[in-house]
């Protein structure tokens, strides 16, 4: 490590795989708005940057590995890669969490485990890469941390909803039904807890950064729970 570098944040670019020429940018990346003295020194910008750097690498990415898929197969790709949960995933992979820079308020209420909030911040540490060290760079992180999400075996990639949806109507069911249970957190960072009830079976929770990340998340673990069971009515 070199001398002088803040410990924490060399440990993180050892996990990203990139050291920065310019460590306040990795910096700026993990700072919460309410963490900084105005909205410029804080991820925001960071972010807006990166989500641009991650849709055109993942689609690089994609490209090579599926050379014989359609535009339409491929964008479903690029759909589910890019989404905040995945990129949250990413995030807690990096282990971004006791890295990040919070306000107060914002720590106290579970800041650094909020699945949108983690997603920004990987977003803004891809969009700071490029920036230190331009387009390879910024490219090799994201093949590195996202290429074994790309090929996961089985992976559907439609949307959960979607998928619930056409799971009921196969079994001649009316369509699930989602609704709000719960709802936390401030204005600009709420967290909403959904429940799917599909007609026959136990309503299922799901929670999320907006009310339509809980119901997919709901659709999943419905959808992830009844496939368990067959499977165990299989054996």
């Amino acid at each position: 490590m070199t001398r002088g570098r803040d410990e924490a944040l060399a440990a993180l670019e050892a996990r990203i795989g990139y050291e920065f020429a310019d460590l306040a940018l990795l910096a700026r990346a993990l700072t919460h708005v309410s963490a900084s003295s105005s909205r410029r020194d804080s991820y925001e910008r960071l972010e807006f940057l990166g989500d641009r750097v991650l849709g055109v690498a993942v689609a690089h990415m994609l490209y090579d590995a599926f050379p014989n898929e359609t535009e339409g197969e491929l964008s479903r790709r690029l759909a589910a890669l890019v989404r905040k949960e995945t990129c949250a995933e990413v995030a807690e992979a990096w282990g971004v969490g006791p890295a990040m820079r919070l306000g107060e308020g914002e720590a106290q209420t579970g800041g650094r485990g909020k699945r949108a909030l983690l997603g920004d911040i990987c977003e803004a540490i891809i969009g700071a890469t490029f920036l230190d060290g331009g387009a390879i760079a910024a490219e090799r992180i994201v093949r590195k941390a996202f290429s074994e999400r790309m090929g996961a075996s089985g992976q559907d990639l439609r949307d959960a909803k979607t998928a619930l949806q056409e799971w009921a109507q196969a079994r001649g069911l009316a369509t699930p039904r989602y609704q709000i249970v719960g709802r936390s957190g401030p204005d600009h960072a709420p967290f909403f807890e959904v429940a799917v009830d599909v007609k026959g079976f136990d309503v299922t929770p799901g929670s999320g950064a907006s009310k339509r990340a809980a119901e997919q998340a709901a659709a999943a673990a419905f959808l992830a729970r009844e496939d368990a069971a067959a499977g165990k009515d299989e054996t």
